[in-house]
């Protein structure tokens, strides 16, 4: 049961829990060229449990502009959208209103997101307990979690043009 804060539109950090980011590359099956994908995620730990971390991020997501559920969003032409991603010195950070992640970027994913100008984000709403920090996630388990068709419906999808200082 989600809480009345949630219900109403409104939500508080602590209900977010533990929100994740983390990066790959590969070949877009759309596009065929190599695609630099993030993808966030929560824990699930968040202070009133998953049910209520999964409404509240549904609350900061659409807050944020971004549509759960719905088709890819293209930030760069849809005013509205404040999530922002900065690439610099072999670190991705992402940010948005409630969220605000750095990523430690291999170089086969900073070469496809600095030849492509643009980053593939998908928000899953849906908890992963099992992804942890410190703990190596296999190229298996990433892929079952964020090829889920139950993730991938519930989740906001966004492609971000890449930023950088200077």
């Amino acid at each position: 049961m989600t809480s009345p804060q949630t219900a109403t539109g409104t939500f508080t950090q602590a209900q977010l829990g533990t929100q994740i980011l983390i990066g790959w590359s590969g070949e877009h099956p759309d596009q065929g060229h190599d695609l630099a994908f993030l993808l966030t995620y929560s824990l699930g730990d968040g202070q009133d449990g998953p049910e209520a971390g999964e409404a509240a991020l549904r609350v900061a997501l659409e807050r944020a502009g971004l549509q759960v559920g719905g088709g890819v969003q293209d930030a760069s032409e849809t005013p509205g959208i404040q999530a922002k991603l900065l690439v610099q010195a072999g670190q991705a950070v992402l940010t948005l209103p409630h969220f605000k992640a750095q990523y430690t970027v291999p170089a086969e994913w900073l070469a496809a997101a600095e030849a492509q100008g643009r980053v593939y984000v998908m928000f899953a709403t849906r908890p992963w307990p099992e992804a942890v920090p410190g703990q190596p996630v296999g190229e298996e388990q990433l892929r079952g979690f964020a090829a889920n068709p139950e993730v991938v419906s519930t989740a906001a999808h966004c492609l971000l043009p890449v930023r950088a200082l200077g």
